[in-house]
């Protein structure tokens, strides 16, 4: 939570407990129809290891669930993230698609991306 609350600057909307799980909820602010849950793999408790160990290699090669983001400063932003907890999977790149994005893992191993507004 403290990544996307202090580095990224969300506001913390829910912070949920149930029979031992957490779920929070986390938003831009001035956007309150956007959110963003956060919650480990093993909050789901319909799953079994087996599908839990295949969840946790997936977010390590970055093939699992991410989140994408926009920033009218990539450089400023990626400063920022780079400074804090974050581990850097690219820096700011021109995409052949159109874009210029970067793109970090979170604390918890989600990949997050990053892209410009033009």
């Amino acid at each position: 939570m403290v990544f996307y609350r202090d580095i990224l600057g969300f506001e913390v909307r829910l912070d949920v407990g149930y029979e031992g799980m957490r779920w929070i909820t986390v938003g831009p602010p001035g956007q309150p129809s956007t959110a963003i849950v956060l919650h480990p793999p093993a909050a789901n408790p319909g799953i079994t290891d087996d599908e839990r160990q295949t969840i946790l290699e997936l977010m390590a090669k970055g093939s699992y669930f991410g989140v994408n983001l926009a920033t009218t400063d990539l450089d400023a932003t990626f400063a920022k993230l780079e400074a804090s907890d974050a581990e850097v999977v690219q820096e700011p790149t021109e995409q052949p698609y159109g874009v210029r994005d970067c793109a970090f893992r979170d604390p918890s191993g989600n990949m997050v991306r990053i892209q410009e507004v033009r």
